[in-house]
């Protein structure tokens, strides 16, 4: 799967502005008790291929992988998810040490920088309930932060709209190979450079401190 090209305008005006507009988002006053040395986030913000780019830069993160939530094993796949014939989001699956980087804080970031939560199934050029933004908890303990930090945001209007992130459950599949890492492997694909470049280095300057060393 290849992409359509970003318009070249759009293209011309990410590179100009070096970085995405990014909202002072302040951390959640609840998180999850940090146990084990493990833990799994499941996130959805759009085209996976960028909040992937973003979150496999925290330090704290184990791995990171591109696929689909929220609907069947048997139509988790990309030609039946972008073609909005399931029930699935775009998702990325991020497993972290929870001594190095809690549930809050990726939660801050997911918010910040890796994708609009205020739109409402799409982001950016990208249209269609599996471009909605949504928050897939792996336990209650999970739940309950991700309802609370929602909560705390719109109650404070840190954004100019309300938040359109929906509290979700469903199993996650990832993606075909060809999705993975994809930022890393075609760094110069236009609608990388367009849409993705800017969440990272937005992420670089708001949140240098969670960047891997």
């Amino acid at each position: 799967m290849i992409r359509p090209a970003a318009p070249i305008a759009a293209l011309i005006a990410a590179l100009a502005l070096g970085g995405a507009a990014t909202v002072a988002v302040p951390p959640a006053r609840t998180d999850v008790p940090a146990a084990g040395s493990r833990a799994t986030a499941v996130l959805a913000g759009g085209c996976f291929w960028g909040v992937e780019a973003v979150f496999e830069r925290l330090a704290g993160v184990e791995s990171v992988d591109s696929g689909y939530a929220g609907g069947s094993a048997g139509d988790a796949r990309y030609d039946i998810v972008s073609a909005q014939r399931s029930r699935h989001a775009e998702a990325v699956r991020i497993v972290y040490d929870p001594r190095r980087i809690s549930y809050a804080t990726l939660l801050r970031v997911f918010f910040a920088v890796a994708h609009d939560p205020t739109q409402i199934d799409r982001q950016g050029p990208d249209v269609g309930p599996s471009y909605r933004s949504a928050i897939f908890p792996a336990d209650a303990a999970q739940a309950r932060v991700a309802r609370a930090y929602i909560a705390q945001l719109d109650a404070a209007r840190v954004f100019a709209r309300p938040l359109a992130t929906r509290i979700e459950t469903g199993h996650f599949y990832p993606a075909e190979a060809y999705h993975q890492d994809f930022m890393a492997r075609h760094p110069d694909h236009p609608y990388i450079r367009a849409h993705d470049v800017p969440k990272v280095r937005a992420l670089a300057r708001t949140f240098p401190a969670l960047l891997r060393g």
